[in-house]
């Protein structure tokens, strides 16, 4: 008899959170790492949120509460929908999760059965492929295209669909790549959508950084174009733009109301509902206009540090870097620093066992890590399959100016640092030929 179940060991996990206790075995003994591998905003809570919070917690608002959602959250979130996507939507339709993270999963488990077919974006939040196998799915990768902004492309999901296929992520403003889709790149994703899909087909449009946007863009949900409102699900939260992450308040609207019910129904099966004060403190974040300005200087001061951070990378010989349009990322493309490190040359020296679990960015990035003390993440990390001869890493840029400013330094010495990296090659690869 085996301890755990054959699909226990199929489900996947987020590096961000992996490589914390490598960054706290390397300050324990006393050396600071700069961290920029997390997607957590680095100011705080708004201060009506807070409050709101303590006054719930006074007014012993601490008790079981609606698992769907308290019904007043539920109708701001409704009129944030129309205000922001122009779409008319029912309370009955929104379900709270606490955070976005559980929608994801539950989507993939309510409308897929093992052996249908989930498109997602690859380079993505690595959550959509986590669960793919975990439910017994086939994973599709979309493999995003740098010359194409990473942007998912109408020709890519032509291709990418099958009659198998069950569930469609789309993700802007993109994780890991700030990616955002103009109106017409969305207009003609729909088209494809709409021409090749059954109407039982869901697209799961996550819009966690809908907020967090540059250059005066506004966004667009494509749950707002022509006949896609009955097919898509638009999952968003409250942990980015407000930068509370450990709140852990997340929603969903659903097609229909009958599908917000069976995810109501989950909610009750895995944990009851979400703490009714938090609820209460997010109608603040939505409502209020003192967060609304604090979240206004928060998107500028993340705008300023990208017009920082992207011609300072690209100053980094061998670094390539686009400009994102949204969320607080940059992907690096890195391959011309793996070819003046020899890190290809040193990946292909390692046993094939060693080198399915890891990749050449993997390498850069535990290098720059342990021995030039900057956190980064690797390409593998949002997205494994196919993902192989693929050379970035990602860049969290919420740290404030002086921190990225020595982030840079330091991964600029790595880039350059031909000894150092095979050193520590062979320190940490004994048993590479």
């Amino acid at each position: 008899m085996e301890l755990y179940a054959k699909r226990t060991l199929t489900i996947g996990t987020e590096n961000a959170f992996k490589i914390g206790p490598d960054i706290a075995e390397i300050e324990k003994n006393g050396v600071n790492v700069v961290k920029l591998n997390i997607g957590e905003p680095d100011f705080n809570l708004p201060d009506p949120i807070k409050n709101e919070i303590k006054r719930q917690l006074d007014l012993n608002n601490t008790h079981y509460c609606d698992p769907k959602g308290i019904l007043s959250l539920r109708e701001a979130i409704a009129e944030q929908i129309y205000t922001t996507r122009g779409l008319t939507v029912s309370p009955e339709q929104v379900v709270i999760f606490p955070g976005a993270k559980p929608a994801i999963g539950f989507c993939q488990q309510v409308y897929c059965d093992p052996g249908v077919e989930i498109i997602y974006p690859s380079p993505g939040f690595p959550i959509y492929e986590s669960f793919i196998r975990y439910i017994g799915a086939i994973p599709v990768p979309i493999h995003l295209q740098e010359k194409e902004g990473f942007i998912t492309s109408a020709k890519q999901l032509e291709r990418a669909i099958t009659p198998k296929t069950k569930l469609i992520i789309l993700n802007f403003p993109s994780n890991p790549t700030g990616g955002v889709a103009t109106q017409q790149q969305l207009e003609a994703l729909a088209s494809v959508i709409l021409k090749k899909t059954d109407p039982n087909l869901r697209v799961f449009s996550d819009e966690i950084y809908e907020n967090i946007l540059f250059d005066g863009i506004k966004q667009v949900s494509i749950a707002s174009l022509p006949s896609m409102a009955s097919r898509t699900i638009i999952s968003s939260g409250f942990s980015k733009s407000y930068a509370w992450t450990g709140g852990r308040i997340g929603y969903a609207i659903f097609p229909t109301i009958d599908e917000a019910e069976i995810f109501k129904n989950l909610n009750i099966n895995y944990f009851s509902c979400v703490p009714p004060y938090n609820q209460m403190a997010a109608i603040q974040a939505l409502k209020n206009k003192d967060v609304l300005n604090s979240m206004t200087l928060m998107v500028k001061a993340f705008e300023e540090r990208r017009n920082f951070i992207v011609p300072a990378l690209n100053a980094i010989p061998g670094m390539t870097c686009q400009m994102p349009l949204g969320a607080f990322y940059v992907f690096p493309n890195i391959k011309s620093i793996c070819e003046q490190l020899r890190v290809l040359d040193f990946y292909e020296k390692m046993p094939l066992a060693l080198q399915a679990k890891t990749s050449p960015s993997t390498l850069f990035q535990a290098f720059a890590l342990h021995n030039h003390h900057v956190a980064v993440l690797d390409r593998r990390s949002f997205g494994m399959l196919g993902s192989e001869n693929e050379h970035f890493i990602r860049i969290s840029f919420a740290a404030d100016l002086p921190i990225l400013k020595e982030g840079i330094i330091r991964l600029a010495k790595a880039s350059q640092d031909n000894l150092g990296f095979e050193r520590f090659f062979y320190q940490h690869f004994r048993t590479a030929n």
